[in-house]
């Protein structure tokens, strides 16, 4: 290990100041909210529930149409819709709906909670998180963080982590970053491995390029000196920044991929991943996911997935390749 000083200690990252969008779940032609209102007031007083409309509206509509689906309903019915729908849905289907009643933000900021919210700490999506959010997303998601739960983010990641991993960490959450694309901001990062310090600050521009030269005086690629030089969840944090650099929707087809690759699913990965994502670039993590494994996306949520469960994953997925 060594101190930043010339990589990521005044670190240019020129990566492109628009993130465009590749969602699968996009505006409703034709918006009703006072039609959908009713429909899932039904669905929810029909004896048993009817989970299939409830997931037929929610998971085709987006966050706005959802949010206005929301207030025709509590006119209608006089009762709040994330509450109705806590109480009529279970398991992992409710865990989806109420994610998508949520803001990408809110939703970040929730399991960012979730993951350090008592004994133990979920580093997992922590560096999932914060190591794949741009400037702009990070810097809604402490706002959303501190209105939600009235804690300052910094300060809950730093009282539940430790050591280089909690410098990383906080070097990132308040970081002027702005990805995937073109990163002109300047971030200061304690902690990098020795492979990203040979670079010269002048070249400190983390872009293919930069992963060129780097291969023509070392051996290895940049990710496997990272893993030669730094484990644990530190070595996992690099390689995450690094992995989203190059191919965003290349490194979340790759989670979803190991995440089903046993008989079942990782529910809250999967979860996590295609809530967050289906109106972001969840149309090119399908692509990248056929490219990386052979199989479709919607394909293997189907051979790893069951019930409402299944039904919701594959609606938000938006279609087969």
């Amino acid at each position: 290990m060594a101190l930043v000083s010339e990589f990521l200690g005044q670190l240019s990252l020129n990566m492109g100041s628009c993130e465009p969008k590749y969602p699968t779940v996009v505006p409703a032609i034709d918006f009703d909210p006072d039609k959908d209102a009713a429909r899932i007031e039904t669905a929810i007083k029909t004896k048993g529930v009817d989970e299939a409309t409830i997931i037929a509206v929610l998971t085709k509509r987006t966050y706005s149409q959802r949010r206005e689906v929301a207030f025709a309903y509590e006119r209608r019915a006089k009762k709040d819709l994330v509450t109705a729908l806590k109480a009529a849905l279970s398991g992992s289907l409710e865990t989806v709906i109420l994610g998508l009643m949520k803001s990408t933000a809110q939703y970040d900021a929730s399991e960012i909670k979730g993951s350090i919210k008592g004994l133990g700490t979920d580093e997992e999506v922590l560096i999932e998180i914060v190591c794949s959010r741009s400037s702009s997303e990070l810097s809604e998601i402490k706002t959303v963080y501190k209105e939600l739960f009235k804690k300052d983010l910094e300060k809950d990641v730093a009282g539940d982590t430790s050591g280089d991993f909690r410098s990383l960490l906080l070097a990132l959450v308040p970081a002027e970053r702005d990805m995937p694309y073109r990163l002109t901001e300047t971030i200061s990062i304690p902690v990098v491995p020795r492979c990203l310090t040979g670079i010269r600050q002048s070249e400190c521009v983390l872009s293919t390029p930069v992963f060129d030269r780097y291969k023509s005086y070392s051996p290895y690629d940049m990710q496997e000196s990272i893993r030669k030089e730094v484990k644990g969840d530190l070595e996992k944090s690099f390689l995450t920044l690094v992995e989203c650099f190059e191919n965003k929707p290349l490194y979340f087809a790759s989670r979803l991929a190991e995440a089903m690759k046993g008989k079942s699913a990782k529910e809250k990965v999967v979860t996590r991943i295609m809530v967050s994502r289906c109106e972001v670039d969840l149309m090119k993590i399908r692509t990248e996911f056929k490219s990386q494994t052979g199989k479709s996306l919607f394909q293997t949520i189907s051979e790893h997935t069951k019930g409402d469960y299944q039904k919701a994953m594959l609606s938000l997925c938006g279609g087969d390749d």
